[in-house]
């Protein structure tokens, strides 16, 4: 016989902490609308008493048990990437005593629960949370997140046969929104789909391709609104960055103490700097050709500085460049032009004579 927790009386009209079924859905237990049934069939405990209602607020002096097992305080919210491979059923329990992806999790995980779900004979992405409330938002129509699969089908389908698809097609009475069809390749008697549909309707892809004659003996999902299954084989889990998770979502997460945390308006592109350095204008991140370090040259930074020199080779290949208005070839050429000092005698072109020293003609006038 059960009895009512203390809990179940408030003093005031406004009852202090969360519905049970809440606390439970972020403490990963399952989601809210699973925790409302286990209360109703008396699995939960509240301070050592039986509840069967889920109209119970909690706070967390209150102590709760589900099957006897002690529920925690709830951790930061998390997410991970599941590779659901074919075979396995999307629950916590099965009737039938098939295998559950709960039995293929690593024994290290957290008690999770999946974001939507992939029947026995899809394989593919899967999204796991501990907390319940990320499961029922991403879950919501209202989110519209777009999910992308590769399906097989058996048949040659056509553009024409696929246009259905497009504009939105109801089966057994029930209305599918438009997908995004891609017809890929023609391989043998199959055919390769890309097939995008944003409400994901219990096996909305199999029926769909059914009514236009079509039967899917392959389908994976690759991708979940933001999130890609990449190169995750199957049975691998991979745990997302926190902050990717507060990005990517677009919605409101809730830490254990009920503070909300925003996430920002726009995916971090990197870090920023001040204007006018690297990422100012231009493509962000990337320095200006301006910026961008020169090697260093002999002579780098004097006007008409052109390349490495050193004393000899600037001797073999001429004088320093400067302005020029003597002739471009020739013995002079590249020599300045101006009037000769008073009384210097010209310069023998003729050739030396064999053989004795060379003249000297005294020092050289620093330039």
């Amino acid at each position: 016989m059960s009895t009512k927790p203390p809990s179940d009386t408030p003093d005031s009209d406004t009852p202090k902490g969360d519905r049970i079924a809440k606390v439970l859905a972020r403490a990963g237990v399952a989601s809210r609308r699973e925790a409302e049934r286990m209360i109703e069939a008396g699995r939960v405990r509240v301070n050592g008493a039986q509840i069967l209602s889920p109209a119970l607020n909690v706070s967390e002096s209150d102590r709760i048990t589900v099957d006897g097992n002690h529920v925690g305080e709830p951790e930061p919210p998390r997410m991970w990437l599941y590779h659901k491979p074919t075979g396995l059923v999307t629950t916590n329990r099965d009737e039938k005593g098939r295998g559950t992806i709960y039995d293929d999790l690593p024994e290290d995980m957290p008690r999770v629960v999946s974001v939507g779900r992939l029947d026995i004979n899809s394989e593919g992405l899967l999204l796991l949370t501990n907390d319940g409330g990320i499961k029922r938002k991403l879950e919501l129509p209202a989110t519209g997140w777009l999910r992308r699969y590769r399906v097989r089908v058996n048949g040659r389908p056509s553009e024409d046969a696929l246009e259905p698809l497009r504009k939105g097609i109801t089966v057994d009475g029930e209305n599918f929104q438009p997908m995004t069809v891609t017809l890929d390749r023609q391989q043998g008697a199959n055919a390769w789909l890309t097939i995008g549909l944003r409400e994901g309707k219990n096996r909305e892809i199999r029926r769909a391709m059914e009514a236009v004659n079509l039967s899917v003996n392959r389908l994976i999902r690759i991708s979940y609104g933001p999130f890609q299954l990449g190169e995750l084989k199957p049975g691998e889990v991979e745990e997302i960055r926190r902050k990717t998770v507060r990005e990517q979502l677009g919605i409101e997460l809730e830490d254990p103490t009920g503070t909300a945390v925003k996430k920002p308006t726009q995916v971090n592109r990197g870090p920023r700097r001040k204007p006018g350095g690297f990422g100012g204008a231009g493509q962000p991140g990337l320095p200006r050709a301006e910026e961008m370090e020169q090697p260093k040259r002999f002579g780098a930074g004097k006007p008409g500085a052109t390349g490495p020199r050193d004393a000899r080779s600037a001797a073999k290949s001429g004088p320093r460049s400067g302005p020029k208005s003597g002739p471009k070839s020739g013995p002079h050429a590249g020599f300045k032009s101006g009037p000769k000092p008073a009384g210097s005698a010209p310069r023998s072109a003729g050739p030396r004579p064999a053989g004795g020293p060379r003249k000297p003609t005294g020092p050289r006038k620093p330039r």
